[in-house]
């Protein structure tokens, strides 16, 4: 009990620490960072124990001798790796980014490593893309539970971790004169290396669903069209951009310059006159991969109007 009461002292002092500053994620270089300040009587292990990176890592990424230790105040850059960051899935720890002036969603993913536009929605509870100045996004989690727990309280892992492996080591040298029976879970482990040969061959999230009406946004173009007078319309230059939207709830998107954020524009593919709705979620300028472009729309809605990944084709656009 008083290990249990010790665990969770320790545990809940490392989110106590971590919850005193919002970790800023910043780039460099170097790759993705984030900063740390140290506290009295943190050194280059105990950083690297909340953090779950090696401390020889934090040295070598600040140019710093481990000799010399570390000075309270101090502020050392934290590396962000696929060990101790993730963007997938949730941990304890979030990192945020600041929004900059005439950033959207697009732009964010962009600048953070292209994490998914639907997990910018999901980890911030976005329900629509219009995002401003300023906001401070969750774009990825630290994976210090695992790290920090395990690190501060070998002994409460040690029993959870033992005891099925013992038992299971224990039921084994019990069991091996019935060595038939082995040969029972061979049989039965055979099935699931057929469950998958049937689950590649069924990928329907790469195929967009077939919405004759042009997609969810038609209604909203069409309700656009009656409060606005001019109807604009232009051939452009186009390419696409990936994301898990459109294909299965038909949700187009679009980059354009020169139209605000949340205009409804109808795509229309002129080899073919097949038409999309897209709801455009900010510029492209600024970007160096959009140059020579005049659009980019999803990769769900290039789908449903019969275009391939080619790089650049043309496009008809009206709003």
């Amino acid at each position: 009990m008083k290990k249990l009461v010790l665990s969770l002292f320790l545990f809940f002092t490392t989110i106590s620490l971590f919850a005193q500053h919002e970790l800023l994620i910043q780039n460099s270089n170097k790759g993705f960072y984030i900063t740390h300040t140290v506290q009295s009587k943190e050194n280059f292990y105990s950083i690297g124990r909340l953090y779950s990176i090696a401390p020889k890592e934090i040295a070598t990424y600040n140019s710093l001798d481990m000799n010399n230790g570390l000075n309270v105040g101090q502020q050392v850059m934290i590396p962000l790796t696929a060990s101790n960051f993730t963007q997938t899935t949730t941990a304890n720890i979030p990192v945020y980014y600041k929004v900059g002036d005439k950033e959207g969603l697009y732009r964010v993913s962009l600048k953070n490593n292209n994490v998914l536009m639907a997990t910018l929605r999901k980890y911030n509870n976005l329900s629509s893309d219009a995002i401003s100045a300023g906001q401070k996004l969750i774009v990825g989690y630290v994976k210090s539970e695992n790290g920090a727990v395990a690190s501060t309280t070998p002994v409460t892992t040690t029993p959870v971790t033992t005891t099925p492996v013992s038992t299971t080591t224990k039921g084994e040298p019990q069991a091996p004169k019935e060595e038939p029976k082995k040969a029972e879970p061979v049989v039965s482990t055979e099935p699931p290396k057929e469950a998958p040969a049937k689950s590649i061959a069924t990928v329907p999230a790469q195929t967009a669903v077939r919405d004759a009406n042009g997609g969810y946004f038609k209604s909203a173009f069409e309700q656009q069209s009656k409060s606005m007078n001019a109807n604009k319309e232009s051939t452009a230059t186009a390419s696409i951009f990936k994301t898990a939207s459109g294909w299965q709830d038909t949700k187009y998107y679009a980059l354009m310059d020169g139209v605000d954020p949340g205009t409804i524009i109808r795509v229309i593919n002129p080899s073919n006159n097949k038409a999309i709705y897209a709801k455009v979620l900010g510029g492209m300028s600024g970007i160096r991969q959009n140059a020579g472009l005049d659009v980019r729309i999803s990769n769900a809605a290039a789908s449903v109007l019969d275009i391939t990944d080619a790089e650049k084709f043309v496009v008809k656009v009206n709003y």
